[in-house]
């Protein structure tokens, strides 16, 4: 790893002493020494002792101890000179922005060093232009779709005169998931409770029409006629009842019933069911999981339900042919997340390669009752993502260069908590 960190000369290495140390003082009773007195008479008062934690031969904090401070910070950190140089830049800072470190970049002006960051830069541009510098600001990377808070300040030496400026900022991406999930949570209870009402009164009156339904076609056995239309009417009114279920299902709170569970246990588990919900046909499926994956904490038929969904999404996209590939690797904690979810997670893929999704829908395909299919209730993928979203998991959707729909589904290995809201 390059360290790109340089220190710049400074008079600030006194401000990291300790406090002054007191001077001891003598028992009450005792007589004082007097100290000796200087030449013409005057009395010299003793200096008071700094003692500084980290020092260099000087008396000062070592240079190294600055550039430890830096680089363990949890937040980025660039800084430039009154001239528009690069002085310090910490691997934190490198990472976020999706660069990768050289050692020629200390020294470099910073806009040479952000010119694929152009955003960024014109931030840092404006520190020696701007009245009121931004505080606790956020921003989107165009480039990378991240989003960071920073403050921009500016250094000054202690004749007050501006000798460079500094920029902080933190990955905020992860922080700003959680908000608007929070905020569709909350559009989601006020829409459910809706749902629920309204799917309750509409579930009576449609087992009532199949039961009905069902006599008028025993006591007319001798009419085709009749028994072709009354069997349309039980079969629609079946899947009407099963899409009323799927809304309950979804509106219903989560309440995880955590355990410890093999990934490949559910994902067998996952291939029965979906295969009993649409018909495979000549769908291969080939799963390819690591015999040393760990152990994960998570609701067994939680998990069941979101490979099931996904796999019987690719079974009736597919048509009866094709491919199916479930792919599963362990990654590594992140250290520059300081949230739970920065721990190990696992991360599971399900492609297939069918028809694909539309690119202009690809940002629509978990919201609730969207669908692109003749017949469906819109709400097979929002479950997904709603039980991805109770394990404090993340799911993403993509299409690979060969064609078809690639889901990747990342679930922490240990869960934050037992019960989910």
């Amino acid at each position: 790893m390059v360290e790109a960190i340089t220190i710049l000369p400074s008079e600030a290495a006194a401000g990291f002493a300790l406090s002054p140390v007191m001077p001891h003082r003598k028992p009450r009773g005792l007589p004082r020494r007097s100290a000796p007195a200087a030449r013409g008479g005057a009395k010299k008062s003793s200096p008071r002792l700094r003692r500084p934690a980290v020092t260099d031969g000087d008396g000062g904090p070592a240079e190294g101890f600055y550039r430890d401070l830096v680089w363990n910070l949890r937040n980025g950190v660039l800084a430039i000179t009154r001239d528009g140089r690069v002085a310090v830049m910490n691997e934190v800072a490198y990472r976020i922005l999706g660069l990768t470190p050289k050692t020629s970049d200390v020294g470099t002006s910073f806009t040479t060093v952000l010119r694929d960051r152009p955003d960024v830069s014109r931030i840092v541009a404006g520190a020696f232009d701007l009245s009121h510098l931004p505080n606790r600001a956020e921003m989107r990377l165009k480039s990378t779709g991240k989003v960071i808070g920073y403050t921009l300040s500016q250094v000054r030496d202690r004749r007050g005169h501006i000798t460079g400026a500094t920029l902080f900022f933190k990955d905020l991406t992860r922080v700003e998931q959680l908000e608007e999930r929070e905020r569709l949570r909350d559009r989601l209870a006020a829409l459910g409770e809706m749902a629920a009402a309204i799917a309750h009164e509409v579930k009576n009156p449609l087992a009532g029409i199949e039961v009905m339904a069902g006599i008028l076609k025993r006591q007319l056995a001798e009419s085709p006629d009749a028994q072709a239309i009354l069997g349309d009417i039980i079969k629609e009114a079946k899947m009407a009842n099963a899409i009323v279920l799927e809304i309950l299902d979804f509106v219903r709170p989560i309440r995880l019933q955590v355990e410890q569970i093999i990934l490949a246990d559910a994902v067998r588990d996952a291939i029965s069911m979906a295969e009993s919900h649409v018909p495979r046909g000549d769908v291969a499926v080939d799963v390819a999981l690591a015999p040393d994956l760990p152990i994960i904490h998570g609701d067994p038929h939680q998990l069941r339900q979101l490979f099931t969904n996904l796999l019987t999404n690719a079974f009736e996209a597919m048509g009866g042919r094709g491919t199916v590939r479930i792919l599963a690797a362990q990654l590594a904690e992140d250290p520059s997340v300081s949230e739970p979810q920065g721990g190990p997670s696992l991360q599971i893929e399900v492609t297939d390669d069918g028809p694909g999704v539309p690119a202009d829908v690809m940002d629509r395909i978990f919201s609730p009752f969207f669908t692109t299919k003749p017949q469906g209730s819109g709400l097979g993928l929002a479950i997904v993502r709603k039980i991805v979203d109770a394990h404090d998991g993340r799911i993403d959707v993509s299409a690979p260069l060969a064609g078809g729909t690639r889901f990747r589904v990342t679930l922490p290995i240990k869960s934050t908590q037992a019960l989910f809201r």
